[in-house]
């Protein structure tokens, strides 16, 4: 539920900027689906989880950040490290366990990182993110960098522990950070109205006396507007904020899961709330692009996503001799 007192700073973009925008969502998308067919494929080994369909809320979340600014991400996000200028060859790279990846083909799927561009990091920990991001936005505030930090995370970690210490410290300290909670309805296999006590998450800010807002996580604007706004907010010195963004993932929890708990109509609903084809219609609307241009920049995409998988193919295997190499323990290198 949004704070009266806390009203969005409308943000115009200009024509590039939301062309961009959609590029980046159809990055993610077809990154998730080269990913999805090079596991099926046998070339990615363990396990993924993909965020088909929730593109709007990476993208939107990270309109208003720059290379300073920092996020912390999930164990689902790939659309995170996308939304934030990673390198997709070297994000395929990782997952195929090469050492041009991010993590030299040692992390894989759930712990890519790409510092240069502030983003510290994908986590297999449910709200692992929080305290980091925590501990990234004391530092800017107190070094005085100006930079906020964005800090992904799920429905199902709002019931963690974590969670509460976080938006508690970060209030306390009126640190900048920014608290986006992708409500996906799915904790694993288990909903929110069967784990959670408040209809909705947002509503848990003001236990800590910060701003919360729920927003519909498919509308990329609705998404852009209330974390701008929040990061705003936080750039001003006045602390933290939570935004909810409602959105579902099409496919389930990892590559193991069945889909067993949700109904066949409840995924083609949320299919049909398709977040890119809502983004597309809008910038054809209003004549930003043509129905021509979306199809040539979903072409585009595809074949970037073919080049990025190439070139992760191409690149050299970790030797065995070589496999303790930037593997940490005790504080020294092994």
């Amino acid at each position: 539920m949004s704070d009266p007192n806390t009203p969005y700073a409308i943000r115009t973009y200009d024509a590039e900027t939301l062309k961009d925008a959609l590029r980046k969502m159809f990055l993610i998308r077809k990154f998730e689906e080269g990913a999805e067919d090079s596991y099926t494929r046998g070339l990615i080994h363990g396990t993924m989880h993909l965020s088909i369909g929730q593109e709007a809320s990476a993208v939107g979340s990270c309109m208003s950040l720059s290379d300073a600014d920092k996020i912390t991400s999930t164990h689902r996000g790939h659309g995170h490290c996308v939304a934030k200028g990673a390198d997709l060859g070297r994000m395929f790279a990782e997952f195929f366990g090469k050492e041009d990846g991010y993590c030299r083909g040692r992390g894989g799927s759930m712990h890519i990182a790409d510092v240069e561009k502030g983003n510290l990091g994908a986590n297999g920990i449910v709200g692992g993110g929080l305290p980091i991001a925590v501990g990234a936005a004391l530092s800017a505030k107190r070094l005085n960098t100006g930079a906020v930090t964005v800090c992904f995370f799920g429905d199902g970690a709002n019931n963690e522990g974590a969670f509460h210490e976080a938006l508690n410290m970060a209030a306390v300290w009126k640190l900048p950070v920014v608290f986006v909670c992708e409500n996906n309805r799915y904790g694993m296999s288990t909903s929110t109205e069967k784990s959670t006590a408040v209809k909705h998450i947002a509503d848990r800010a003001s236990a800590y006396n910060m701003p919360g807002t729920t927003v519909d996580g498919n509308d990329f604007s609705a998404v852009a507007e209330a974390v701008d706004t929040a990061v705003a907010h936080a750039r001003a010195g006045n602390g933290p904020s939570l935004v909810e963004n409602l959105t579902y993932r099409w496919r389930g929890h990892s590559k193991s899961d069945r889909n067993r708990y949700r109904t066949k109509e409840e995924i083609s609903d949320w299919m049909a709330r398709d977040p890119i084809l809502h983004m597309s219609a809008l910038l054809v609307e209003h004549k930003v692009m043509s129905e021509a241009d979306v199809a040539a920049l979903e072409t585009e995409t595809a074949q970037v996503i073919q080049d990025a998988i190439a070139f992760a193919n191409a690149s050299p295997a970790p030797t065995a001799a070589e496999a303790t190499r930037f593997v940490y323990t005790d504080g020294e290198a092994a």
